[in-house]
């Protein structure tokens, strides 16, 4: 496997140091520290601390982009890769898992990452309608990956049995019975 440039490892320790430390440590001197290059060399390609945050987000929508792509192609269909993802996409340290811990130290208080994040959501929205029928069902079926995303993150030990229900879960969602739970709890209410 060839050597990162010195370009991607200067982003790779700005996440680093952003999803372990927040943005608040965030320090040109340090990103160069962590990347092992001058300070100079990481001004090279990024001319300040917005040019990183730029690089990052970047780097999410290309990564977000490719995992969408490997969704529509998977095998096992859009649902279950997207739900089982949710969960190794964490265990295995993939760079999106990384990439998006560090975006995520960053949207409360950046509007910027806030609108990109946005975008990489709704493009999981819109390929996950074009492959189940019912909308609510497939706003559903993102707020459990996401909700196995967060459990897997934070390192619940649960999440390895819901890895093993994941054919299951993706069947009750595509069966649409949570959506019609959710419609007939709606309806109980007056």
């Amino acid at each position: 496997m060839p050597k990162p440039s010195a370009r991607e490892r200067i982003l790779g320790s700005y996440e680093v140091i952003l999803a372990d430390r927040g943005p608040a440590e965030i320090t040109l001197d340090s990103v160069a520290a962590h990347a092992g290059v001058s300070k100079g060399g990481l001004l090279y390609h990024f001319g300040s601390k917005d040019a990183l945050r730029d690089g990052l987000l970047e780097r999410l929508e290309r990564l977000t982009d490719e995992d969408l792509e490997r969704a529509r192609n998977a095998p096992e269909g859009v649902v279950r890769y997207y739900l089982r993802s949710a969960i190794t996409d964490v265990a295995s340290d993939l760079a999106l898992h990384r990439t998006t811990m560090a975006a995520i130290r960053l949207v409360l208080n950046d509007p910027i990452a806030a609108e990109v994040t946005r975008r990489c959501t709704a493009r999981a929205r819109e390929l996950m309608l074009e492959h189940v029928e019912d909308p609510l069902t497939a706003e559903l079926v993102l707020l459990v990956g996401e909700g196995l995303y967060m459990r897997a993150a934070l390192g619940e030990e649960a999440t390895e049995s819901l890895l093993e229900r994941i054919d299951e879960i993706a069947d009750r969602l595509e069966a649409g019975e949570p959506a019609k739970a959710v419609i007939a709890a709606g309806q109980g209410k007056g």
